[in-house]
């Protein structure tokens, strides 16, 4: 008999690396695509140039006066900070002003405070608007509806219609000249309960019940699932606590009246009112509250612009 064998399989061909060729090939694909996103034309170069220009201005206008303030902070005692026109550059700069405004005030003292503030409001900010934005984007209760619309209502009410009653809460609860009561009025943002909300509520809602028949509870299912999959909302509202509480001024100069409790930003206040002469100072204490921002935006943009989209799908 004669024996039929099935034909061989085609030998798979080593992937070799994108030619020069094949690159181009990319480019203009890419070109074609940008082009049809425009409307199906070239912009003119007037355009573009036009483009730009408006994002320079709006770059300038934007970090112009923090650039002015740090180009303020490292000039020295003999230069003229009105001379015309004005100059960017320190012709002499030095950290002095620095060293001066930790000789006057106990600045480090402050810092610490606020950042004590700062990372008790950071906390209680990403665990509490996780576990309230859960519940309201996957549980089912009575009320639902209600609690939502009570937080879109807290973000349209003014801090200042209702820092009176918050003052007086805090003194029947002997609170204040405390860190605890400037931490307690803003430890939950309505905000950000809104922002872990709508990040649960992109969630395929098919992971979740795969957990759901193998067992898993809703402490479980938010734990080991459901949080993991938006660490970048979790990072934008680290964020956003971070920099209320390290910037907050109106509250803690109402609720604090013992130096040795004074955030930096209260601290800072001194240098206003008795060196306001010496303008070298002033902008060295706003570097100095400004510098730890800047840090943790450095090291938490990645999730902070990863996050920003993980809320905005839908509300």
């Amino acid at each position: 008999m004669r024996t039929i064998t099935a034909p061989r399989p085609p030998a798979r061909r080593a992937e070799q690396p994108p030619t020069r060729r094949a690159e181009r090939r990319r480019e203009r694909i890419a070109e074609q695509r940008e082009t049809r996103r425009q409307g199906g034309r070239r912009l003119p170069v007037w355009q573009w140039v036009l483009r730009y220009a408006l994002l320079l201005a709006v770059l300038a206008v934007m970090i112009g006066p923090f650039l002015w303030q740090l180009s303020t902070s490292l000039k020295g005692p003999t230069e003229d900070l009105y001379s015309y026109p004005p100059k960017l550059l320190p012709g002499d700069p030095t950290l002095g002003n620095y060293a001066k405004v930790a000789d006057l005030i106990p600045v480090w003292d402050f810092a610490l405070n606020s950042l004590k503030v700062a990372t008790a409001n950071v906390l209680t900010n990403c665990a509490g608007a996780a576990l309230a934005g859960y519940a309201l984007a996957r549980m089912r209760f009575g009320g639902r509806k209600a609690a939502l619309v009570v937080f879109v209502t807290a973000m349209l009410v003014p801090v200042e219609s209702i820092i009176i009653a918050q003052f007086m809460t805090m003194r029947e609860l002997q609170l204040n000249n405390t860190l605890i009561g400037v931490v307690l009025p803003g430890c939950i943002g309505a905000m950000n309960v809104l922002l872990m909300r709508n990040a649960f509520a992109n969630l395929p809602y098919e992971v979740e019940e795969a957990a759901y028949v193998d067992g898993a509870d809703a402490w479980q299912r938010f734990w080991r699932i459901a949080l993991p999959s938006v660490k970048g909302t979790l990072a934008v509202v680290a964020i956003f606590a971070f920099m209320g509480a390290w910037d907050d001024f109106l509250w803690p100069l109402i609720v604090l009246s013992d130096q040795a409790n004074f955030t930096l930003t209260i601290g800072l206040n001194y240098l206003h009112g008795t060196f306001a002469n010496d303008q070298r100072l002033v902008a060295a204490g706003t570097i100095i509250a400004v510098l730890p921002l800047i840090v943790m935006f450095a090291c938490l943009q990645r999730f902070f612009f990863r996050g920003v989209g993980e809320g905005a799908v839908k509300g």
